[in-house]
């Protein structure tokens, strides 16, 4: 039982872990892709930002002290005191040292609007930068794509190498037979075994650079790949037109953050509302008559609503919205010059898929008819017609007919993927 559950569990890893299609491959990238962390980054501030801008309701409370010393005080007129000392009294007035321990608390009760539009500015800052993120993965995915398709290519060329080596390889065992009959000459042997070696040459250099392009996919996935070749992608149709790209949200939040800040320039030139308290221990109080009988310190208190205009504000406001519309006008330009670029892109891929599947439909008879041409050199060269430099050519003209084709199929794969990486679909 524990080995059932063992072989089970490792089955399991083994397809999660699996990492050998264009879209498991793009997934575990942006899931790999460090900058997907920004995302909790994001959230994290703009719940601080709004947090502040709730903490505008929360009663404001202020501790302060003073001790100050002053050159004059109220006093009484000099009539009245001589009818105090006259009578035995002693009112001296209050002294010039002074001192105050206070507190005062204040709450809004309208700020124009101002904590409304800061909260909409920091949720709208966070969808900028939100939508900054999926720009940045989803430009991963081009990356992605150039990698895989670059490894599906290499592929081809190892496949068709190794079968070149196949030819080669049984032309040269033909070759030294011929040679041992005295049908063929050494050079003959000489030059197919030297074509061989220059096959084994390239393979040796082409797969060098496979592993070189497989090391950078692992290294954007997280895993190593686990097949020794990576799956050729579906053929597909992209028939609708219609983009949906993350650049076109992007622009959409920035609008809107412009919005929101166009709403907090609205607010500041509004007037504050706000209920007040003050209170204080401390000599002189409010009493001013006790004041001057006696230094003792006292309690006092101020209870209140209060009214503030900041009537400066009126004289930035028309710049500051004149900036905004600049901001948006820059946008649309933004926005328009992606457009435009995305249907010239697009229009571009849409002609090189239309070249490559008129020319796949060439390759096909192509290779069909290098193929025939090679066998019947090497049928002439056993009747010592042709001699191994016209055999060679036979052969190298159907590898490349051959690797035309593979190649041809594949750019047209990455033309239609790359098409509906164009289009987000």
């Amino acid at each position: 039982m524990k080995r059932t559950f063992l072989l089970l569990l490792m089955t399991l890893t083994a397809l999660v872990a699996r990492a050998q299609t264009l879209e498991e491959c793009c997934g575990l990238a942006q899931e790999h892709y460090p900058e997907i962390r920004q995302y909790d980054l994001i959230a994290e501030t703009e719940q601080y930002n709004i947090s502040n801008a709730a903490r505008a309701w929360i009663p404001q409370v202020v501790l302060s002290g003073q001790a100050t010393y002053q050159s004059a005080t109220p006093t009484y007129p000099e009539a009245f005191n001589q009818m105090i000392a006259a009578n035995g009294l002693d009112m001296s007035g209050i002294r010039k040292d002074q001192y105050k321990v206070a507190i005062d608390v204040s709450q809004n009760i309208w700020d124009g609007g101002q904590s409304r539009a800061n909260r909409e500015i920091a949720e709208a800052e966070a969808a900028v930068e939100r939508s900054r993120v999926d720009v940045s993965l989803y430009d991963l995915q081009s990356r992605i794509q150039n990698l895989y398709f670059g490894i599906l290519l290499l592929d081809e060329r190892v496949a068709q190498t190794e079968t070149l080596i196949e030819v080669l390889d049984a032309n040269l065992n033909r070759m030294r037979t011929y040679y041992r009959n005295g049908v063929a000459m050494q050079s003959d042997v000489d030059a197919v075994e030297a074509e061989l070696l220059t096959a084994c040459q390239t393979l040796s250099q082409v797969e060098a650079s496979r592993a070189s392009y497989r090391r950078m996919l692992e290294v954007f996935i997280g895993q190593p790949l686990t097949d020794k070749t990576l799956t050729r992608p579906a053929m597909v149709d992209v028939a609708s037109r219609t983009s949906a790209r993350p650049e076109l949200a992007m622009f959409e939040a920035q609008s809107d953050k412009l919005a929101a800040q166009r709403k907090a320039i609205d607010a500041s030139v509004m007037p504050r509302f706000s209920a007040f308290a003050q209170g204080y221990y401390g000599y002189p109080g409010l009493d001013m008559f006790k004041s001057m009988v006696s230094s003792e310190w006292t309690l006092n208190a101020i209870v209140g609503v209060r009214m503030s205009w900041n009537i400066g504000a009126f004289y930035t406001k028309k710049n500051n919205i004149s900036k905004l519309d600049a901001a948006e006008r820059q946008i649309a330009v933004q926005r328009d010059v992606f457009l435009f670029n995305t249907e010239m892109q697009t229009t571009q891929d849409d002609g090189e898929i239309a070249r490559l599947r008129s020319a796949i439909e060439d390759d096909n008879r192509i290779v069909e008819l290098r193929r025939s041409v090679r066998m019947a050199a090497e049928s002439r060269l056993e009747n010592g017609v042709i001699d191994a430099t016209d055999l060679l050519r036979k052969i190298a003209d159907e590898t490349t007919a051959t690797l035309n084709r593979s190649t041809h199929e594949i750019e047209l794969l990455q033309a239609i993927y790359r098409l509906r990486t164009t289009l987000n679909q």
